[in-house]
């Protein structure tokens, strides 16, 4: 696998709790895939920061881009078409930053990186690149 979308937890395990991910999550990270991170996993991160409900991440929450550089991941880009595919996709899940992330993969043609069973919900649609764990 040469490309992938990670979520937010994937991406804040990354940073503060890497034993958090699976041994295969952690050999992905580290294989020289092309990991994307989408913007609206740093925007979910400082929001719970800034909101009290994430404290762990205050040490990182004010250079989540740079430490993404640093991790070797990229930002991915999130478009007019993401954000409409985003409001617009049935899946009966209401978390927008589910939503958004679950978007970019789609639209990048990747595979998403994440514990979170509420992804498996998007397994019918066909541009679905799947879930890894």
């Amino acid at each position: 696998m040469s490309h992938a979308v990670i979520d937010t937890h994937v991406l804040a395990w990354s940073l503060v709790a890497p034993s958090f991910l699976s041994t295969g999550v952690r050999t992905l990270l580290e294989s020289g895939a092309t990991i994307h991170v989408p913007p609206c996993a740093l925007h979910e991160i400082a929001l719970k920061v800034r909101k009290g409900k994430w404290d762990e991440m205050l040490p990182y929450a004010g250079s989540l881009d740079s430490l993404c550089s640093t991790q070797g991941f990229r930002i991915a880009p999130y478009t007019a078409r993401m954000a409409m595919l985003s409001g617009s996709m049935e899946w009966d899940h209401p978390d927008p930053f589910d939503r958004m992330i679950a978007a970019t993969a789609i639209e990048m043609a990747c595979p998403l990186v994440s514990k979170d069973t509420a992804f498996v919900g998007l397994d019918n649609f066909a541009v679905w690149k799947g879930r890894i764990w």
